[in-house]
């Protein structure tokens, strides 16, 4: 399975139609703490760019953006009750997105690994 990375921290892996977006285990370390996140439900429709969450940290708080348009089909509710498991498992478990693609094509406007290693330094 291939992952992609967009230039706001955001990691993105698609099966079929489907892809799962979280944040980089960089983006967690700037972070801190995380304490809170806000999610959008299911249903919920959105072009990339738009902000589509909220992850609050002891340090600050930070937008989420949308990767690529699509449709939220489900949200990670684990995060509610325990928001801080985007600082132990990132790029795991605790993935925030299930979203329906509007439009594959934008996948080639992410970054692949070697990108994303070469935009954080």
């Amino acid at each position: 399975m291939t992952t992609y990375y967009s230039e706001e921290h955001e990691w993105v892996t698609v099966e079929g139609d489907i892809a799962t977006v979280g944040i980089t285990q960089h983006a967690a370390d700037q972070l801190g703490e995380i304490v809170f996140v806000e999610q959008k439900e299911a249903g919920d429709d959105f072009e990339k760019g738009d902000e589509i969450g909220v992850i609050e940290s002891v340090k600050a708080a930070s937008e989420i953006y949308a990767p690529l348009d699509g449709e939220v089909v489900e949200a990670n509710e684990a995060l509610a009750d325990t928001p801080g498991a985007l600082n132990e498992s990132p790029e795991g478990d605790a993935w925030i997105y299930k979203i329906k693609l509007a439009d594959k094509g934008q996948l080639e406007e992410l970054m692949d690994l070697d990108g994303y290693k070469a935009l954080i330094g």
